[in-house]
Parts: C-alpha cells; structure tokens; sequence
C-alpha cells in the first residue's frame, strides 16, 4: 500500500510537472506567436467603427455589447449554437500567398477550342483604369441617374455598337451570357407570339451550351424543342414561334439564312440569330438577312476568358420589340432644364413591377464587361476592329491552307475564324492529336473522334500556329506557302459586308492611349462610386470591395483559361472552387452548393429547378404552387413562373412579417399541389421574423419546400443559416454578401445551396458535367442555367478572399457590425422621420425603412429626397420600395461612424428642408428639394433665381465643400425618357440645348 501510495505520489508531482513544462511551452508558444503574427489582418480593415466608436453606438441603440445586440435582434430559436467550422483567418498577404499558389496549379495554354469563347487582347488601358479600377467597378446599377451619367454613356456606347455590328435598330445594355441570351430570345417569341405556339426550332450546329439552356428554360415552360437541319424543317403548321441559328455556326460555318427566314416568316414565327460581333465587321450582318433577334457575347472584345464569365452578352432587335426586350435599355431624356440626359429606360419592365407577369427574370446584368467591350470598341474603332477581324481570318485561312497542302481533308463552307478538319484522312485520332497539341501549349476542340475544330482569336501568335501545325504533325515551314496561297483572299464574297458601323465619333476620336485615359477619366468622373461615400441601399448589400480581394481576378491562371479546356489543366480552379463551396455550405448549413448560377435571379431559378426536379422524381409533377409573400423580391415571382410553377401571393402583418394565418390558410387550399415557399430572411422589411421555424415547419407538413432568398444573408452570416432556420434551398448574392463588387450593374453571382435531398439536382452541363452530388453519379450533363460549367468563376477569387481573411470570428463580427451600424442609423434618425418596422426589442436587422408618406400632402415625395442627397454626396437608398413612400437604408459593416453620421447628418438636414415646407416657410416649389439635384452650371450660372441661396443648393453641408461631388445633370425626366425612347448615340455634346420636346 505504501508502495502504491509512493507511485501515485509519484505520478501526481509528474503530473504537475508536466503541467507546468505545458504551459511553459504554450507560454513560449504564445509568445513566438505574438512575435510573428501578422500586422495586416483584414477584419480590422473591413469593419468600419473603431472600439471607441462602437460604444458610443451601442450606447445610444441600448445596447450593453454586441452579444447584447444580436441577442435582442435575432430570436433563440435560431441561433447557431456552435461557431462555424472554417480555416482559421488569413492576413491579407498571406491569403494572397496561398491563392497564388492555387492559381499557380493552372496551365495556361493558348486555346483554339472556340464555341463562344476566344483568345483576345485587354488593352492596359481598359484593364488598368476600368477593370481594376474602383471608380468602374464599386458602382451600382444606374438607378439614379444624375450621379451615373459616365456608365450610362458607356452602356449607350455599347448598345451603339451592338447595334450597328448586328444591323439591327436597336440593342439592351447586356445580358448574362450568349446561351442565356439564347434562352432569353426564345422566352421573347414565346411571349411575343401570345404563348399560344408550344414549339421552338434550334439548328443543330449551335453550340451545345446554348442549346443546353433552351432545353432547360423551354422545359420548364412546356416548349417542346425540336432540333434539326434548319433546311428540313416545315414551318408551314404555324405551330412554331420561333428558330435559333448560329452564325458563323459552332463549327465555323457561314451559311445564307435568307430562304429559311422567308420560311420562318411564313409561319408567323421569328428568327434568333446568336452571331459574334467580330465576325460581322467582315460578313453580312443577320439584320440584313431578316433576323429578327440578335443574341451573343461580347467577350472577344477585350475580356479575359476566365474559366467562363463574366462576359457580356447582348440581344438586339427592331424597335417594334422593344418593350419586351430582357433586360436594360440606356436611353436618352431630358433633365429638369430641358437639356439632354441619359437614363436606364424601360423601368416598367423591371420585375419588382410586373412581378409574376414579367417574360424575364433578369434584374443584374454584366455592366461593367459591357464597358470593357464598349471601350475596346472606342479605343480600336471600326478600322481598328476591323483590322484585328482581319488578322484572325487571315490566321485561320493561312493554317487551313496549310492542313489542306499537308493533306488533311478541312471543311470546305465559308467561314471566318472557325473550321474543322477531318484528321482521320491522315489516318489519325482526334483525341490524340488534341493530347499532341496540349503537350506542344495548345488546345483544340474535339468534334468526335475523327473530327478536330479549330477557332483563332486575337491573342494567337505564329509561335502558337507552329505549335498547333506541330500538333498535326506539320512542319511549321509549312505556313510559308500556305501564307502565299492564302494572301489576299478575305472572306466568301458572298458574305462579305458592304454597309459601315460605328460611324459615330465616338468610336473614331479616342485611339492613343492619352485620349483613351482621358475619356475615361471623364466617364468615370460623372459617377458616384463607393470610392466616393457610403452607398447604403437596402437589400443591395454595397459592402466593402477590398483591394486585396481584387488582385487575383487579373492573374493570368485565373483569367486566361477557356471554359472547356481539359480539366487536367484546371485542378487549381477546382480546388477554388471546391473550398469556396465547402465553406459555403458550411455558412449556409447545407450539404451542397452549386456555382453555375452567374446572378441572383439566376440563382433563384436554379434552386427552383432543384425543388421542381425533386418533385417530379417523386412522381409528384402536379406540385406547381409557389407561394410568395407579398414584400418579396420582385424577382421570386417572376422566377417561379419562369421554373413552370405558379404564383400564389401571402399577405403581410401589420408588422412587416408573414400573416402566418394567411400563410396557413394557402398552404391548406393547395396542399395537394404545394411546391414551394419562397421567403427572404430576415425579411424585405429589415425584421427577424419570430415564427420563422413555424413557417418552414408548416410548408413541410403541407408537402413544399421552403427556398431562402439569399439577399439579406449579411444579417445571416455565422449567427445563424438557412439550413439551420429549415430551408431546403438557398441562393446567395456573392455580389453583395461575400464581396464581389456591383460593377454599375453587374457582374453577379448567385451561387446555390441545398440540403442532401436536393444536391442530386443541382444543375449539370453538357460539355464538362457537374452537380449531381449525392445521386450515385459524378456529375451530370443535364439542367444547365448557365453557359459555363462554373459560371463566372473569374470572380470566385474575391469570395474566396473575403472567407478566408475574416475566418469564422471576422464573418461573425461583420454581421454584428451590419445589424449595429443599422440600428445606430435607426436610433438618430427616429424622431425625425418614422421608423417602419422594428422587431422585438424595437430593434432592426440589417436595415431599415423610412418613412415619407407623412410628408406627401405638403408636396414632398420619396424622389425629392433622394435627389436633395446627390447635393450632400450621397447615392439615394433603395427608393420605394419595398413600400412605396419610402427608403430602405442598409450602411453595411464597412462603413465607419464618421461616415454613418455624415449621412444621417444629411438626413436630418433634409428633414428640416422639409419642416421649413410644413411650417409654411417656403413653398413646396420654393425649396431646394425640388430642385434638387443642383449640378456646377446652375449654381454657377450668372443670374441666380432661386429664393435660397447658392451655398444651401451645392453646399449645405461642412464636408461638402471640402470634397464635392457635382451632379452631372439635373433631375431627369422619366416620363419624357419612355415617351421618346432614344437607345442610341450621339453623346450628350452634340445635342441642341433641348430635344424636341414629347409627342
């Protein structure tokens, strides 16, 4: 026993000695730690208050911490209980450090694959002060159009040139992409045409992508998709609303669409065109052979391929269908002194409008590729464009030739970039020869096994046609001869273009780099950006798009990859995007994610198709009901109708929360034909919502399932997840939540996440399978929403970037920081303007919404207020909705106290404009908020009429004079803008000092 006593003795004093070296050790640790840790942390640099300011905030919100806050703002019930299981955060170089060496895995070789996608050339100019360039990149749709007059007149360019590259009369702003243009257009005949006619021709040489699209969009809406030879089929039944060709098609071939189109016509149906803008500065241009609608993809004017998108894509048509074009259309009005401006017209079309009778539910677009492409165009010019066309054509013709006098049997049909050559008359195998040329830095697109396709593109050199020559097994002295036999032969005259495009000066003025850096300049100085002031739009998230996130979406590895390369060249991508999903599901609570869809409205629609595809594989193909609360997005109805299902809308509280009885009541009526709820968390009006689990709880026990509208994630984010609340499926704004930027209207990524029963239907693609997880098969190559596999995965960098830098503890504390800031705002302006909707605690999520409509009787409206905030420096919030009278403020976590104060400063300003009116003071017309925005001529104009003075027009504030922001025009008018729709250039210069004025 004494024995026994001694060793436990023993082991004790071992023990504490142990104990003691541990944390001797850890100690020591501890210290080495310290020692090295890095200074460039990015939580402290993302998240704008200082602590110091932060107790002032929290004290005038009531609060005693952030814990303190988020427990009276965001119910038990749903509270994670468990911190999320992400990678411990990263500095700012370090997370530079390890994507490079992701990126790094990449092997870029020079690719001659084509189908849409091209080898081009970014101008440094375009790519230094408009890609990379915070001024282009962090604005936001041009809703408000005095302080986005630059972006607009660089959208007109763009439409300018889309529509005279394709003949047509007039062109949108941009779509997502060229397949989903495809599907757009098709959507547009079916709806032209009454959607009385239930079938839709596409040639069978389109690319395979887009066809993927038709078949998924015309599914979902019971259009039966006949593809075939466009020579053989019969149109005459009239039971068509439209046909799709490719032109040049997606082997190369130029064909004479004239006869088929006749042909078409007499069916009463409509001819798409999906064309390549480079191709129709040399070939006939599908509005002088009687297309109807031009679709494609800008891309090959100097954006970078990135693995897929962005790009911009663009629709063209006559001006007869205008009104029912997706998307956004730049037109030109007039302003408050009748002089010209520009403005985004068509808004009636916008979907938070016309909702579940919308044709369309695009909302983002690709604005800033399409100012890529526009300024590329500017930059070259015709003759420039035309030169670079030239130089493509004349590289295939030359390695034509020379496969041909090498004896290789290569398509004989006209073409201008793109042909396909039959290796297997040289008795060899188009898979080898494609595994030759990747070993020679080379790609090229394997047809089938007998057949390789070739497409050239801007950034090809000689090196790179000796390598593919090399491929084929040519002696690179070949292209001697095949360059004499080939010189001087353009393209097929009977395709050749006679008639001019862009004649404008615009495209013929800017052609050295000093002017092109000046014209710029000058665009970019008409718009207020987020490198200006706080953009604190409700539910459009404008957070911080930090310089260190933006880097890698220019590297070489990441932007210079074809979308249909072999997947052996791409395992950095892979695992890119493999952790960037991981650690999404992980933030949503869901099993699986999806990065296909390339925008919000798209994600909707994919997560859509997940629930729509999930009953039906149950058998269940009558479930068709969505139900919609009444404050949704008007994206979500027009999306469900999209996915083939039907709307049934859910009234509101009085409160701003679902009426769960009303809810209830619905769920019963259509139990037996429930498909889904759609519901945005916290909701449109800024309130965690207490009887959230009840509702998706309730929707399950009726048969539905719940999908998430992912929009005001930023108040979700490590406090708690759509999973966790039950839903089955989420999509997420990359572009708002997780940081990648607006773009003036676009890029966007609306990456989806479902739980395990939905993961085997997340969307597939047909040229390089994906999704399918969980259904026994890697991938698979139906269901695609998107062009590329990835969509456009060359902006994941940024949403990698932001993840790994804040880790779980920095997520967490920006979404603390996105509720505080919000509810600080809420606290100072409460008093002076009426606060709508407020949740337990009388606290708000992440943002909040104010209330003008008291002020309408004495003549001020929403729009007043809005336009009196230009003339502080500030973007509107969002206006009018989602109730009308109104704004809706989000500051985001970003934005520091100073700034926050600055705003609400202006606010409370305004509000004493406006007591001035009530008290009888001043005249409604009388006050600067009418005339509001006050831009440099009318301040500065020798006679000065106004009863208020110059300094309370362009300075009512102390920081405005030290960094004002000029108004590029006065207030806009609408009304003029649709009455007398003007979607083309010339450049506001060259007006008369008024347009004509309104029919």
């Amino acid at each position: 026993m004494l024995a026994a006593r001694l060793g436990c003795q023993q082991g004790l004093l071992r023990g504490i000695v142990s104990r003691r070296n541990g944390s001797a050790v850890r100690a020591m640790s501890a210290a080495v730690d310290k020692v090295f840790a890095p200074c460039d942390t990015f939580q402290r640099r993302h998240i704008g208050p200082s602590e110091a300011d932060t107790e002032e905030m929290m004290k005038l919100v009531g609060v005693s911490s952030l814990d303190d806050l988020v427990s009276k703002t965001v119910p038990h019930a749903i509270r994670l209980s468990e911190p999320l299981s992400l990678d411990a955060p990263l500095s700012e170089s370090e997370a530079l450090a390890k994507l490079r060496a992701i990126s790094l895995k990449n092997e870029v070789k020079k690719s001659f694959i084509g189908m849409g996608y091209c080898e081009t050339i970014t101008p440094p100019v375009i790519l230094r002060n408009m890609l990379e360039n915070p001024g282009w990149y962090t604005a936001y749709t041009p809703y408000q159009a005095e302080i986005s007059q630059g972006r607009l007149q660089s959208l007109l360019n763009f439409q300018t040139m889309v529509a005279d590259l394709t003949g047509m009369a007039m062109s949108n702003a941009s779509l997502l992409d060229e397949a989903t243009a495809c599907a757009e257009a098709m959507s547009m005949t079916h709806s032209l045409g009454g959607h009385k006619c239930k079938k839709f021709f596409v040639a069978d040489d389109v690319h395979p992508q887009s066809l993927a699209l038709v078949r998924t969009r015309g599914g979902a809406i019971g259009l039966d998709i006949i593809v075939g030879d466009p020579d053989s089929v019969d149109f005459s039944a009239g039971d068509f609303c439209g046909a799709l060709v490719q032109y040049p098609s997606t082997f190369g071939a130029v064909k004479d669409y004239a006869a088929f189109t006749e042909r078409v016509h007499a069916g009463k149906a409509l001819v798409v065109a999906a064309t390549d803008l480079m191709a129709l500065t040399l070939i006939r241009p599908p509005g002088e052979w009687g297309a109807d609608i031009a679709v494609g993809s800008a891309q090959r004017f100097g954006v970078p391929m990135g693995f897929g998108g962005p790009h911009a894509a663009f629709m063209a048509t006559s001006e007869k269908y205008a009104r029912r074009m997706p998307g956004r259309i730049i037109g030109v009005t007039i302003d408050s002194r009748g002089k010209p401006a520009l403005r985004m017209a068509m808004q009636t079309r916008e979907q938070h409008i016309r909702r579940d009778k919308a044709t369309s539910n695009i909302c983002t677009a690709q604005a800033l590729l399409a100012n890529m492409a526009a300024s590329y165009g500017v930059y070259h010019g015709p003759e420039g464009v035309k030169a670079i066309a030239t130089r493509i054509h004349g590289m295939a013709k030359t390695t034509a030739t020379a496969l041909s006098q090498a004896g290789f049997k290569v398509s004989s049909a006209p073409y201008f970039d793109t042909f396909t050559v039959d290796v297997a008359s040289k008795g060899k195998d188009a898979a080898a020869v494609a595994g030759k040329a990747a070993s020679l830095g080379v790609n090229v697109r394997v047809v089938d096994s007998a057949t390789v396709g070739l497409s050239f593109g801007e950034a090809h050199t000689k090196d790179d046609v000796e390598a593919l020559l090399g491929a084929f097994g040519v002696e690179a002295s070949a292209l001697d001869a095949a360059a004499a036999a080939a010189a001087g032969s353009g393209v097929d005259a009977a395709f050749a273009r006679a008639t001019p495009y862009m004649t404008h000066p615009v495209f013929n003025t800017h052609h050295s780099e000093t002017q092109m850096l000046r014209y710029l300049k000058s665009l970019e100085n008409k718009d207020l950006s987020l490198n200006t002031s706080m953009i604190s739009l409700g539910s459009c998230t404008m957070k911080l798009n930090a310089t260190s996130e933006m880097i890698p979406i220019t590297w070489p590895e990441f932007a210079n990859i074809h979308p249909f390369a072999p997947p052996s060249q791409w395992p950095g991508y892979m695992e890119l995007i493999d952790t960037l999903n991981r650690d999404l599901a992980e933030i949503t609570g869901f099993a699986a994610v999806s990065a296909q869809p390339n925008s919000g409205a798209q994600g909707e629609y994919a997560g859509l198709l997940c629930i729509r595809e999930y009953h039906i594989s149950r058998g269940d193909h009558h479930r068709n009901i969505c139900l919609i609360p009444v404050s949704a997005h008007g994206t979500n109805p027009a999306s469900a109708v999209l996915s083939g299902m039907k709307v049934v809308v859910v009234k509101s509280d009085e409160a701003g929360n679902v009426d769960f009885e009303d809810l209830k009541a619905k769920a019963d009526k259509h139990k037996d034909n429930l498909a889904a709820l759609m519901i945005t968390y916290p909701s449109t009006y800024g309130v965690f919502e207490e009887g959230i689990k009840d509702i998706t709880n309730y929707i399950h026990k009726s048969g539905g399932l719940v999908y998430m509208d992912g929009a005001n994630m930023n108040a979700q984010v490590a406090l708690t997840s759509p999973g966790h609340i039950g839903a089955d499926v989420c999509h997420l704004n990359l572009h708002k939540t997780f940081c990648i930027p607006h773009g003036g209207g676009g890029p966007g990524v609306g990456s989806i996440g479902v739980n395990a029963k939905l993961a085997p239907f997340l969307p597939g693609h047909p040229v390089i399978p994906t999704g399918g997880e969980g259904s026994g098969v890697v991938a698979k190559t139906s269901g695609a929403v998107s062009a590329a596999p990835f969509g456009s995965a060359a902006i994941l960098p940024i949403s990698w970037m932001y993840i790994k830098m804040l880790g779980e503890p920095g997520l967490r504390k920006a979404t603390e920081y996105a509720i505080l800031n919000a509810n600080y705002m809420a606290a100072r302006l409460e008093g002076a303007y009426d606060i709508l909707y407020r949740g337990r605690s009388g606290l708000s999520a992440h943002e909040f919404i104010v209330d003008l409509r008291p002020f309408k009787e004495a003549g001020v409206v929403e729009e007043d207020v809005a336009k009196r905030l230009q003339d502080y420096g500030y973007h509107s919030p969002t206006m009018s909705w989602p109730v009308g009278g109104t704004l809706m403020i989000e500051p985001t976590e970003s934005e520091d106290k100073a700034e926050l104060d600055r705003f609400c400063d202006a606010m409370l300003a305004i509000r004493g404009e406006i007591q001035d009116i009530l008290d009888g003071k001043v005249k409604s017309a009388d006050s600067p908020l009418k005339a509001a925005p006050h831009t440099w001529d009318m301040c500065f104009t020798d006679k000065w009429t106004k009863p208020y003075s110059r300094e309370q027009a362009a300075f009512p504030a102390p920081w405005v004079r030290a960094n004002k922001f000029w108004p590029t025009v006065g207030r806009v008018d609408n009304v003029y803008g649709d009455r007398n729709l003007v979607c083309s250039c010339p450049p506001l210069e060259d007006y008369d000092e008024e347009l004509p004025k309104a029919a």
